[in-house]
């Protein structure tokens, strides 16, 4: 019934809004304007008001929520379905008729689907009510702002030594990347370093506790491995064979001895001052090396990489793709620090990263990463709902210990976290 009213209620401001229109088909004076999770959601063909309903384009909006969609010419009706078992939404329209389906009733329509320039448009009321997604309406702009429903992602944490404030919410992860261990300035992989090390014991939380308990609550724990290439190091690693094949020996002891299920590589910096192609040649190299003695071991393999519209271009998405078990889009980073305020990402850019990447592999191997020091409430919503909208894996956390209360609701109103 809330999600009725907000539906009704949008229906009566719009229908407000244009009072005195005649009731055939006319387009609004001005542009009318669609936002899905606070980021403009591109149309096929302009929405319009008809008899003071708001029509838009239905599979636009049902594809950026993941509805699947299915066209029936001979009859001009079209089936879409919502979730899975017991709570699926199946919802049949039929051109010019105001009478729908859903699941098995029938439910009137203030004004019948249409077809306008090859694309069937629907009482923009009617998808709110019938799929739940929130649906507002700002006179002065001429938006409609939609709120996607909550949806199942899967969630990757990363784990600092000062995350402990967190740990509570490791069960409700799907994954944790425990960043304790290093590739150092002399090639060497390390876990005593000084920024990238085991920690100490707070309490009676320790390594041992939090990499066990990640296990029990069936959250995958990654040995995550850092090193940047400020002085090149990371590139000599990558190009040279002794030194390839003992650190990955050593990340294998280590992730094994220490019961990791995983290992993550967040191999920073490569490309910028280096030959791209040789550099992604050489990375993708140490990675499938990588890959034969993680597979062999029983070890995921995840990536944190540089997006690709980053300064940094020593990263192979298709073909990494193939080797690693997902990629982590590091998205942000794009401008630098006022020195006051830390300012969200430009989202276009994080959409622009996440496009890019999509040309090169399937978004089931995806997932997106979000710097929480730099993003507000607000504007984790909208990151959050671009990975919904591409359909990506899930989202990544950087990093557990900096997320904040308003951050945390936001990120759990809009993501289903496993059980």
């Amino acid at each position: 019934m809330k999600i009725l009213g907000k539906a009704l209620l949008t229906t009566v401001l719009v229908a407000g809004i244009f009072t005195g229109l005649h009731t055939n088909q006319v387009k609004a004076a001005s542009p009318v304007s669609i936002l899905l999770d606070s980021y403009p959601l591109p149309f096929p063909t302009e929405p319009i008001i008809v008899e003071g309903t708001t029509m838009v384009p239905f599979r636009a909006i049902s594809e950026a929520l993941g509805i699947q969609v299915t066209w029936t010419q001979s009859t001009k009706t079209i089936l879409a379905i919502q979730g899975e078992g017991a709570n699926t939404t199946r919802v049949q329209l039929t051109l010019g008729s105001k009478k729908a389906i859903v699941n098995g009733s029938t439910v009137n329509l203030n004004v019948a689907p249409q077809s306008v320039g090859g694309n069937t448009l629907i009482p923009l009321s009617f998808f709110s009510q019938q799929f739940g997604s929130d649906v507002k309406w700002d006179q002065a702009t001429r938006t409609v702002s939609i709120t996607s429903p909550q949806k199942r992602l899967y969630t990757l944490g990363f784990y600092a030594i000062s995350s402990f404030s967190d740990a509570q919410s490791i069960p409700s992860l799907d994954s944790v990347a425990f960043g304790w261990s290093r590739i150092d300035e002399n090639g060497k992989f390390t876990l005593t370093g000084k920024d990238y090390k085991m920690p100490l014991p707070a309490g009676d939380i320790t390594s041992d506790t939090l990499i066990s308990s990640a296990s029990d609550s069936r959250t995958t724990p990654y040995l995550m491995v850092y090193s940047g290439d400020v002085n090149g190091e990371l590139s000599k690693i990558i190009n040279d064979a002794d030194l390839r094949r003992q650190a990955i020996a050593d990340m294998i002891s280590a992730a094994t001895s220490n019961k990791f299920k995983g290992i993550l590589l967040d191999f920073e910096g490569l490309g910028l001052t280096t030959d791209k192609t040789i550099t992604r040649q050489s990375f993708t190299s140490f990675v499938k090396d990588l890959s034969k003695e993680t597979s062999a071991n029983g070890l995921k393999l995840s990536l944190a990489l540089h997006a690709l519209n980053s300064s940094y271009q020593g990263y192979d998405y298709k073909a990494l793709s193939k080797i690693a078990d997902e990629l982590v889009i590091m998205a942000y980073d794009y401008q630098k620090p006022n020195g006051v305020t830390p300012q969200p990402e430009p989202i276009d850019k994080v959409n622009e990263a996440i496009t890019l990447a999509l040309k090169e592999t399937d978004p089931t191997k995806l997932v997106l990463g979000l710097n929480l020091y730099s993003e507000n409430a607000d504007s984790v919503t909208s990151l959050i709902g671009l990975a919904k909208r591409y359909n990506l894996k899930g989202i990544a956390l950087w990093r557990l210990g900096l997320i904040i209360s308003d951050q945390w609701t936001e990120i759990r109103q809009s993501v289903e976290f496993k059980k």
